[in-house]
């Protein structure tokens, strides 16, 4: 979004930057962090709020600021007045904070999520989510309640799901038909779990749950689910395909049958062990066959499908991208326009027995696999990111799809709560 570098030049000469609140300081938001004090003019990350307040503080300081401890949105907005970044333990005092323009979600936590951007919205304040996993199951209700509210919900620029979005408007802005957008991954093994991925993990820094939910498969049904639900597309089969391709996307034109895609109105897939890894592509074709002389000439081939790709997602530091949009220009990078179309359901690892409590995300138990919304209502399958703290109450085979029926929820869950009223919603 070339514009947004002059409208973020403009405030910083005019000194009125805008002043975002992050919740969650862990190894996407450190990285965040580093980008918008050092490398984004025209914004300032005025507070971050996170549960440990010394990992809040790390992220200021690696990115060399030296933060002040407050305690309530009082001293919170002192410290922003006074021009010191503040960090706090208390995330729903930062959305109090009149001197916020807008708040980042960087907490991958669903229950914790849902409560922080129903807060947010009921603030009226711009929300900038890096939460896939709450996205994907209660999104399409956050963005009626945020489009009544008058203000923005929307992924984030950067991670695939928005890269994904932004190269889906270009190509319908030149008049091609998107028929497939998928993800290119590098491994898929629904079987991981946070001890063979612990390595990884501690090489990286980052959290072995959240890197086994990227393995497992479990991240890229969330990411394709809400790519679906802001393009009002579907999955060709439970799972989706998720070929093994070792070659080049362009070649994924063959692959796929127009006419089934057309049938279907357009889906989300990914593949494994493709180039250009780690990007994203999109297929498509054109009625018109006077553009699709010219199409050709411009070596996109005959047809009828056309690719079209984006070869890399740089995460965070697109994010300052999504937060200028969604301030200054109210366009979300990728949001929900009305009901959800896929989900993604909780998956067994291995056989579970009936009593056992399911683990979180990325964990021992479950791994995510997207399906269509009208199969997963009408077989009443429990999604996978209301799955964590239920109990069984019967067993479940290994790779059986759980249904609410064989679980007992826990009580008093917003995410449940907003679960309900978004199937009545969009029933």
């Amino acid at each position: 979004m070339i514009i947004v570098d002059t409208a973020l030049a403009r405030r910083e000469a005019e000194g009125r930057p805008i002043r975002v609140g992050m919740v969650g300081a862990g190894f996407m938001g450190r990285g965040l962090a580093n980008q918008i004090v050092n490398s984004v003019p025209g914004m300032l990350l005025v507070a971050i709020a996170n549960r440990t307040i010394a990992t809040a503080e790390r992220a200021y300081v690696e990115a060399g600021l030296e933060p002040v401890r407050v305690d309530g949105t009082s001293e919170l907005d002192a410290a922003i007045a006074a021009g010191r970044p503040a960090v706090l333990d208390d995330a729903f005092a930062l959305i109090a904070s009149e001197q916020i323009d807008c708040i980042v979600d960087v907490t991958g936590a669903v229950e914790f999520g849902a409560r922080v951007t129903v807060a947010a919205i009921d603030r009226a304040l711009p929300v900038v989510t890096m939460n896939a996993e709450l996205d994907g199951t209660v999104g399409p209700l956050l963005a009626h309640r945020a489009r009544a509210a008058g203000v923005v919900l929307t992924g984030v620029d950067g991670d695939q799901p928005g890269v994904q979005g932004n190269l889906l408007r270009f190509v319908q802005g030149i008049g091609v038909t998107p028929l497939v957008s998928g993800n290119i991954k590098g491994l898929q093994d629904e079987y991981r779990n946070p001890t063979t991925q612990k390595g990884f993990a501690e090489r990286w820094g980052q959290d072995p749950y959240m890197v086994t939910s990227f393995a497992d498969g479990t991240k890229v049904s969330f990411e394709e689910a809400i790519v679906a639900n802001a393009f009002n597309f579907t999955v060709p089969k439970r799972g989706m395909n998720g070929w093994d391709h070792a070659g080049h996307v362009d070649e994924l034109t063959e692959r796929y049958d127009v006419d089934e895609l057309r049938e279907l109105g357009g889906i989300v897939d990914y593949v494994v062990g493709s180039q250009p890894g780690p990007g994203i592509y999109v297929l498509g074709t054109h009625d018109d066959p006077k553009q699709r002389h010219y199409l050709e000439l411009y070596k996109l081939g005959k047809g009828p499908l056309y690719s079209f790709y984006t070869p890399y997602h740089l995460c965070h530091f697109e994010v300052p991208t999504t937060i200028a949009r969604a301030v200054d220009f109210a366009d979300a990078a990728l949001t929900p326009p009305g009901g959800p179309r896929v989900d993604v359901l909780a998956t067994a690892k291995h056989d579970l027995r009936a009593g056992q409590t399911v683990d979180g995300l990325g964990g021992y138990d479950t791994y995510g696999l997207a399906e269509s919304t009208p199969v997963a209502r009408a077989e009443n399958l429990l999604p996978m990111g209301v799955a964590e703290g239920c109990v069984l109450t019967r067993d479940v085979a290994k790779d059986a799809v759980l249904t609410y029926a064989d679980v007992t929820l826990p009580q008093g869950r917003l995410i449940d709560q907003l679960r309900e009223e978004q199937d009545k919603l969009y029933a």
